[in-house]
C-alpha cells in the first residue's frame, strides 16, 4: 500500500510542472518570462531525473514491479511524462541542429556527433540511451529502453540502455527495447522489432542475451 501511494504521487509531477510553469507565465515580468519558462520546461525535468539516479542509481537489467529500482524509474519516468504526452516539445528542439542531441546529453545520455533524428521519432527513458557518431534514425523510430512483462501478480520491469554504434542506420518504424545493441555500421530494416537485450549484428538479430 506504501509504494502504491509513492508512485501516485510520482504522479502528480507533470501536472505540478505545468504549474510552475504557469506560475512563472504570470508572476515574472519583462521578457525575462520566456526564459524561465524555456528554463523551466527544458531544463527541470533532466535535472530532477538525474538528481533522482544520483540519489538511488538503478542497476540494469530485471527488476520486480514495486520494488526500489522500480518506484525510482518511475519517478524519472514522470519526469519526461510532458515530453511524451505533448511530442512536438521535442521536434522544436530538433529544428536545430544538434540542439536536440545537447539536451539528451542533459538526462545523461551519451550521444556522439552528428545524429540525424528524423521527425516523428519517440524516446521512452531519455537518460537510457548510448548512440556512437554518425547514427541516422528513420521516422517513426521507437527507443524504448524499458519494458514491463508478466501477469498482474508477478510483472517485472526490464531496464537497460539502448546501445547503437558508429554509423548505424535505423529504419523507419523500427522498436528498440531494453538493452539492445546495435553494432557499429548495422543497418536495421524498417518495421524491425528489438524484445528485450537483442544483439542486431551482420545484418539480423540474434537471440536476446540474458540480463545483467
Amino acid at each position: 500500500m506504501h509504494t502504491r501511494a509513492v508512485l501516485l504521487a510520482w504522479n502528480f509531477l507533470p501536472l505540478g510542472h505545468v504549474v510552475a510553469m504557469g506560475a512563472a507565465a504570470m508572476l515574472v515580468p519583462g521578457w525575462w518570462k520566456a526564459l524561465v519558462v524555456a528554463v523551466l520546461l527544458y531544463g527541470l525535468p533532466p535535472l530532477m531525473a538525474r538528481t533522482l539516479l544520483a540519489w538511488r542509481p538503478i542497476v540494469e537489467g530485471t527488476h520486480a514491479v514495486g520494488s526500489r529500482a522500480f518506484v525510482t524509474w518511475w519517478a524519472t519516468a514522470q519526469c519526461q511524462m510532458l515530453f511524451c504526452r505533448l511530442p512536438a516539445l521535442e521536434e522544436v528542439l530538433r529544428l536545430v541542429p544538434g540542439l536536440y542531441s545537447a539536451w539528451l546529453r542533459l538526462w545523461g545520455a551519451r550521444i556522439g556527433r552528428l545524429t540525424f533524428w528524423s521527425p516523428g521519432l519517440r524516446i521512452l527513458d531519455r537518460s537510457f540511451l548510448v548512440i556512437g557518431d554518425d547514427v541516422v534514425f528513420g521516422a517513426g523510430v521507437r527507443l524504448n529502453p524499458h519494458v514491463i512483462s508478466g501477469d498482474a501478480g508477478r510483472s517485472e520491469l526490464h531496464l537497460a540502455p539502448i546501445d547503437i554504434g558508429s554509423g548505424a542506420r535505423i529504419g523507419g518504424y523500427a522498436l528498440l527495447t531494453a538493452g539492445t545493441v546495435v553494432g557499429a555500421g548495422e543497418q536495421v530494416h524498417a518495421f524491425a522489432l528489438c524484445p528485450p537485450f537483442t544483439r542486431w549484428r551482420e545484418g539480423r538479430r540474434l537471440r536476446p542475451a540474458h540480463p545483467r
